[in-house]
């Protein structure tokens, strides 16, 4: 196995605008060089439409955030080009288009966001790539079946009388989380919980907005649960230390077997359900493979 130079933390001012001719290395990865420049426009695509203002209390954060997928970006473009996977100019550009309008602005105007256009594309064409490989994997060798979906309504049936919680969560290593707690103050004022999620959380929720659906009284760490227990539906918690990381908790709805005798998921939820169970999983896993196999230098 490779020697694995995984350094994430970033030194102070590494995220600056860079003019063409300061442009220096940020990173290698397996030989392949992340720019300053690059984790320039990084940082302007993470904070376009952002909530979060970009200053002394925040920088950190969102340096360390962008550098851990700057990388993990890079990451999943080669794997994916090792594996064959191929993502058209087309299917860019109709993601671009999507992606624009999701953020409310043109593709015209990304110049005047400090946005460079090549960037946002190899941002979404590593993205593309990804989703494929993840599903080539998924198909070779987890494939749902009808059986697996009729087990876990059956299940769920018979599970009808235990409490439930319809949670979203944003968990941070505690080594990422110096400002976790201006990161909760913040999520009290601005609902858009899921787009924080997206953006901070490094677990694999984070990729659907931090939801983690709907879960049964005695299936979490009991420390989550304690606290939920403590909350009301539409209510965000403090961050709080679980093991080696910060959580904070957004309580959604509380199932009661008592009050909603006639809660029952349908077919369509549960499948959905296991297969991005199933397809995170597979991400997770193929991801920190990857990683452990990789030589990762950021440069100081």
């Amino acid at each position: 196995m490779k020697k694995i130079f995984l350094v994430l933390g970033l030194i102070c001012g590494l995220i600056t605008p860079a003019k063409a001719d300061t442009v220096k290395i940020a990173a290698l990865v397996n030989g392949e060089i992340i720019s300053t420049e690059d984790l320039s426009n990084q940082v302007n695509i993470f904070m376009l439409n952002s909530p979060i203002p970009y200053n002394s209390e925040t920088k950190n954060m969102i340096d360390q955030r962008v550098m851990v997928q700057t990388v993990e970006q890079k990451l999943k473009s080669q794997a994916a080009a090792k594996e064959g996977i191929t993502v058209s100019d087309k299917e860019v550009e109709n993601q671009m288009k999507a992606w624009a309008k999701k953020n409310k602005v043109s593709l015209s105007s990304l110049g005047k966001h400090k946005i460079n256009r090549a960037s946002l594309a190899d941002n979404i064409r590593a993205e593309i790539a990804w989703v494929k490989l993840i599903r080539k994997k998924y198909y070779q060798t987890a494939n749902l079946t009808q059986k697996e979906i009729d087990e876990t309504i059956d299940d769920v049936i018979k599970d009808m009388s235990i409490k439930k919680y319809q949670v979203q969560e944003i968990y941070i290593s505690r080594k990422h989380a110096k400002d976790i707690q201006s990161l909760a103050e913040l999520l009290r004022e601005d609902q858009r919980f899921e787009l924080y999620a997206a953006r901070f959380s490094e677990a694999p929720s984070a990729a659907n907005g931090g939801n983690l659906g709907w879960i049964n009284s005695g299936k979490m760490l009991s420390a989550l649960e304690m606290r939920l227990s403590r909350m009301k539906p539409g209510e965000v918690s403090d961050a709080f230390l679980v093991g080696d990381g910060y959580y904070i908790l957004k309580l959604q709805q509380v199932f009661d077997p008592a009050k909603n005798p006639d809660f029952k998921p349908n077919q369509e939820e549960i499948k959905s359900l296991l297969e991005n169970q199933k397809m995170e999983a597979i991400s997770k896993k193929l991801l920190q493979d990857i990683k452990q196999k990789a030589i990762i230098e950021v440069k100081q």
